[in-house]
């Protein structure tokens, strides 16, 4: 569902409001990233907003990036139990054991991908489906798949639902709404992206998922 915002520009109707939402969806929601550190950002804050509302992790995401070292997987799977404690004892964040140990824990899950791929984002594009109509469903066949291959390699807290919240942000999938004014200008910036492949094998020209 999609509404018409004060602006005078109709979006999907999740985005519209507060005004965090609303420059998060026109500026980064479904763009492609195939930036490490970006993807491994959202993957830890999709994991940190278990149980809570994308807008509380959305306001508290400059203070994630400043505790969690800009989220370099290098940097954040050499975090010790020192680095926990400080992370609990910081109010600006979630403080969540678990979620804290689980994003240190997935750091280096990263780094082991990357050094199979070549990058991070080059195993993650390599789970693109197929291009299909915008969807209200919490998950798919194919996020379901990537999240089980995901907990095969050890990662934890990427359920299928978090996984596809994952996909539909990072662009593997383009969800806005087919009135949003903001999907064709999505579309675009889809197809002339360059899909990043395995180490050795040149970029994938389209969708290359199971």
């Amino acid at each position: 569902m999609s509404v018409l915002g004060d602006d005078g520009r109709r979006r999907c109707a999740w985005g519209d409001r507060p005004d965090v939402y609303r420059r998060y969806h026109d500026t980064e929601w479904g763009r492609p990233v195939a930036d490490d550190p970006r993807l491994f950002e959202k993957l830890v804050l999709e994991g940190f907003q278990a149980g809570l509302s994308w807008l509380t992790i959305l306001r508290k995401r400059p203070a994630f990036r400043d505790v969690f070292a800009g989220f370099s997987p290098e940097a954040v799977a050499a975090f010790d139990d020192a680095d926990v404690a400080r992370l609990l004892d910081d109010p600006r964040i979630v403080r969540h054991r678990g979620k804290i140990e689980a994003a240190i824990h997935n750091a280096a899950r990263v780094l082991e991908v990357a050094d199979e791929w070549g990058s991070f984002a080059a195993y993650v594009w390599s789970w693109e489906p197929e291009p299909s109509p915008p969807t209200e469903a919490a998950t798919t066949p194919a996020a379901e798949a990537f999240a089980a291959d995901l907990r095969r390699r050890g990662f934890r807290f990427v359920g299928p639902t978090t996984v596809y919240a994952f996909m539909q942000a990072m662009g593997l999938v383009d969800d806005h709404e087919p009135d949003c004014h903001v999907r064709e200008e999505v579309e675009a910036e889809r197809a002339r992206f360059v899909r990043p492949g395995p180490r050795g094998a040149p970029p994938p020209s389209g969708p290359v998922g199971p």
